[in-house]
């Protein structure tokens, strides 16, 4: 079996591209939609495009393809791992970026685009970096960790967002933008998981 298939096989691609292809889908019917939240230390009344907020589960989902079942056999493969994990990255920013494309086709603006592919982009890259520091079981950890705060503390009391929670900065946010850059090249760059308990103790 070719071992770029293989590879995605065992952390079952097709299944997590299936579902988030199926969310995309069920967000572009809402290409209008806004969601609003209060700011609980304001009580402002802020709201994000649903398209801009849909990415994150989008990296959630995608992010269930860092964890295989064969994580042991992998350790000891003869080919390295790393160019793997790291075109894995790639593959699936790819698609995540697609699937925020998905909704121009029923009508979604441009800029609001821009605000979702940036989210993709911020977000998987959380996704890659929960999973490589906590363990790819955890992927989910940062990208729900940092929306619940961002979403009911994020907003200041004149109705604008704080400077940290990017993903709700509009598209000509350029600080946004790189935070989302940044995030992914870290993600990128980083090595594999942690060690297996019994492997830390090795000298």
């Amino acid at each position: 079996m070719n071992p770029a298939v293989a590879f995605a096989r065992t952390r079952e691609l097709p299944r997590a591209a299936l579902v988030a292809l199926v969310l995309a889908v069920a967000a572009s019917a809402l290409t209008e939609s806004r969601v609003g939240f209060p700011d609980v230390r304001y009580l402002v009344d802020y709201s994000v495009p649903v398209a801009a907020l849909v990415p994150v589960a989008h990296a959630v989902v995608l992010a269930t393809t860092l964890h295989s079942p064969m994580a042991d056999l992998e350790r000891h493969a003869a080919q390295p791992m790393a160019l793997y994990r790291r075109l894995h990255v790639v593959a699936l920013t790819l698609f995540a970026l697609l699937l925020a494309a998905l909704p121009l086709a029923f009508g979604l603006p441009t800029e609001v685009f821009t605000t979702s592919a940036r989210n993709a982009v911020g977000h998987l890259g959380l996704a890659v970096i929960s999973a490589r520091f906590f363990g790819n079981g955890m992927a989910w950890l940062l990208p729900l960790g940092t929306f619940g705060p961002t979403l009911l503390l994020g907003v200041r009391a004149d109705n604008t967002p704080e400077w940290w929670a990017w993903a709700i900065h509009g598209p000509s946010a350029g600080g946004a933008a790189a935070v989302a850059a940044v995030l992914w090249l870290v993600a990128l760059l980083l090595p594999g998981g942690p060690p297996r308990a019994e492997e830390r103790g090795a000298v």
